[in-house]
Order: C-alpha cells, then structure tokens, then sequence
C-alpha cells in the first residue's frame, strides 16, 4: 500500500515536471510548437530507463522514479541546445534543412559532452556494489539507460520532427492564405 501511494506520488511528480518544462519552454520560445518537439525526446528517455532497468534486473522503486525525474531535465536541455541554434541560424536567413544540418554539427559536441558528463556522474551510482546499492543504484541505471537512448533521440529524432513541423507550419500557412483570398 505504502509503494502504491509512493508510486502515485512520484507518477504526480513526473507529470508536474513535464508539465512545468513545457510551460517554460512555451514562454521561452514564445511557441507551442517547438517545445513540443523538445519534448518529443523524453518518452524516448523513459524507454531507455526501463530498458535499462530491464537489462540489470533492477526493479522499479521510487528512487527509479527520482532518476526519470532527473532524465527530464538534462534531456529537455540537450534538446533546447540543438533547436535553439537552428532557429538562430534560421533567424539570419538560412534555409530550414541547411539550418539543421549545421546546427547538428555546431552542437554534437555540446550534446555530448552534457550527456558523457552527466551518465559519467552516474556510473558510479549505477554500478556500486557495497552500502547504498540498494538505494542508489535504481537511480544511477534508470539515468545512465535514459541518457543512452535519449542521446541518439535528440541527435536523429528531435531535428527530424523539428523539420517535419516546420514544414507544416508553412504548409498550413500557405492553405491559410489560400482560404483567406
């Protein structure tokens, strides 16, 4: 019972932390849109937490939960990083694909760099074996397996959807324009 209302609680806290990051987003890129594709990576986060939990033979538990709570923020960052610069870049005149593709390359190494220091931080969570393992390890794998899979995610998925996106938008401006005339 005490498990079922700790997880409940932890549930409530993860959705209030995906919620309050997307509303920041939203008033930081003053759109809707573009922190949608940011989040697009976090459920990707989530599958590698488990998978990775999976894979050790680890079982779920609230400080399980503590490390997906923690993924949603140094994902969400590694996201804002990359689309963040390609709308700079297309801010000075570049076309949309071109703007993706430099930004790609301007930023994998910041990406990477925030994910390698992060996951290094913890592996000694992850892979403790004397007093705490109990406690910390949850954590440290359920962060380590989210950074793994979200990593690719934000370097392949999130410029994908950020393109596709944009491509509606201008589509639905342009049917837009047609209604109107």
């Amino acid at each position: 019972k005490d498990q079922r209302e700790s997880f409940g609680d932890m549930g409530l806290l993860l959705a209030m932390g995906i919620t309050l990051v997307y509303l920041v987003m939203v008033a930081q890129f003053e759109s809707w849109t573009t922190p949608f594709v940011i989040m697009f990576s976090v459920p990707f986060a989530a599958t590698g937490a488990f998978l990775a939990l999976l894979l050790t033979g680890t079982t779920l538990s609230v400080t399980s939960f503590l490390g997906l709570i923690i993924l949603i923020g140094v994902v969400v960052n590694n996201a804002i990083v990359l689309i963040d610069y390609v709308a700079l870049i297309q801010s000075k005149g570049i076309p949309l694909i071109k703007s993706v593709l430099y930004a790609g390359q301007r930023r994998l190494r910041p990406v990477l760099i925030t994910t390698m220091t992060t996951a290094g931080g913890m592996l000694p969570l992850a892979l403790t074996k004397g007093e705490g393992e109990q406690l910390w390890g949850p954590m440290g794998k359920t962060a380590l397996g989210g950074l793994l899979v979200s990593s690719v995610v934000t370097l392949v998925l999130v410029p994908t959807m950020y393109v596709i996106l944009a491509k509606w938008k201008i589509r639905w401006a342009e049917y837009r324009k047609k209604k109107a005339a």
